[in-house]
């Protein structure tokens, strides 16, 4: 029987070398990395979660998004899917911080 592969499945393709050297995160990847914590401090995204979050993206967003991005649609996702935010008042938030001054969207 053949096993179906996820579009994040790379084992045993080859995908070229892996970069191992140290490199700074951007002030917003540190965000979202402090986002997780404090979400799974208060049970409302669990790693679990966003790991199945970010393997269910489609092959194009996944191929797409960067590392923190995919974090991002996951814990987004999560949080829509449990009611602690709503699609709605996420849009308006996005719009209110687009409408800011120096906001480069």
């Amino acid at each position: 029987m053949e096993r179906l592969r996820g579009v994040h499945d790379l084992g045993g393709l080859p995908a070229g070398p892996v970069n191992r050297g140290e490199h700074d995160y951007a002030l917003w990847e540190k965000r979202v990395d402090a986002l997780l914590v404090l979400l799974a401090g208060k049970d409302l995204v669990r790693v679990d979660e966003l790991r199945r979050g970010i393997e269910s993206l489609g092959a194009d967003a996944y191929d797409r998004l960067g590392y923190y991005e995919r974090w991002i649609a996951s814990i987004t996702d999560t949080l829509i899917r449990r009611g602690v935010i709503s699609v709605d008042e996420l849009g308006r938030k996005m719009a209110e911080i687009e409408a800011r001054p120096g906001a480069d969207g």
